[in-house]
Formats: C-alpha cells, structure tokens, sequence
C-alpha cells in the first residue's frame, strides 16, 4: 500500500513540476492532496485503523514529512538534479521517516 501512495503523490508532483510550478509549491500540493488519500489507505489497509481522531496527528506527520522533504529536494536540487529526479531521491528518506512516524505517533 505505501508504494501506491508513494506513486500517487509522485504523480501529483510531476504533473505539478510539468505544468511549470516551482518543486516546492508541486511538494506542498502534492502532500495537500495526498493527505486525505493516504489517511484512508495507510489507516485501513496498513494499520487497520479506521479513527478519524487520528487525523490531526496524521495531518503533523505529514507537515513534517513536508518540512524535511523540501529540504532534502532543495539540497538535492542544488547538486544538480532536476526536480524529478531529485524528488525520486529524496522518496528514500521521506518515505521511511512518514511510516516510522505513523507507526509511532499515529497508529500505534
């Protein structure tokens, strides 16, 4: 389930960067729309959870992932990459640190 979401939110940040926005505004539309998506796929199908009150820590998790994921693209951005390639690089980290955090704050 993590990589559909993984796909989801890449797709969104592509056809984002494709339509000529900035990385960090495609990043920040991407997670917007990918929250409510991921809510109910990584809470059903992966923590079995089905606890709206979880969505404000949810949505936390998510505004930190963002934090550091602009921070990784910027870093990677500025050694040379494309942004869609520099996201793709960043997925590593980001999506461990989303899954750890979820794990332990969120659906524990």
């Amino acid at each position: 389930m993590g990589v559909l979401n993984t796909a989801f939110g890449y797709v969104v940040f592509a056809a984002g960067i494709l339509a000529g926005l900035p990385s960090g505004i495609a990043l920040a539309i991407a997670m917007v729309i990918g929250v409510m998506f991921n809510f109910f796929t990584l809470g059903r199908l992966v923590f079995d959870s089905r606890d709206p009150t979880r969505l404000p820590r949810f949505v936390a998790v998510y505004a930190l992932t963002y934090v550091v994921n602009l921070m990784l693209l910027r870093l990677v951005e500025g050694a040379g990459l494309g942004p869609l390639l520099a996201q793709l690089a960043c997925l590593p980290v980001t999506v461990s640190l989303t899954f750890v955090l979820m794990r332990f704050l969120v659906f524990r």
